[in-house]
């Protein structure tokens, strides 16, 4: 059953005039369905990753309130810097630091500091 139906519309995708044979079409080529399509998806992709990494940003700052002593990354997003900065404030003396084996811990008052100079 076919029919003749002829209908003027505006591609959703690239904004062409095209005429429709049916009623539900919305995209002037197989193309622009496809471009669409990816589209929609990685839309999709995108919200379900947006909660998650708000998430875990607020998570870290609770976190980060009640330590008193603090890592090199902790402390790169506490002050938001980035940690060639923190390094080499570190290597001026600006930062005093205590080593746990491999790993360097900065005490909050240190970090506290910075800001009461």
């Amino acid at each position: 059953m076919s029919s003749n139906i002829q209908i003027p519309k505006t591609c959703q995708n690239c904004g062409k005039v095209f005429t429709a044979k049916t009623t539900v079409t919305k995209f002037c080529s197989h193309r622009c369905a496809s471009q669409n399509y990816k589209k929609r998806k990685r839309e999709e992709k995108i919200q379900e990753v947006a909660p998650i990494v708000v998430q875990q940003v607020q998570f870290n700052q609770e976190q980060l309130k009640d330590k008193e002593f603090l890592s090199i990354k902790e402390a790169c997003f506490l002050i938001g810097a980035s940690r060639m900065t923190l390094f080499r404030q570190i290597k001026q003396g600006t930062i005093q630091v205590a080593k746990l084996g491999r790993r360097t811990i900065i005490k909050r008052s240190e970090i506290e500091k910075l800001f009461e100079s």
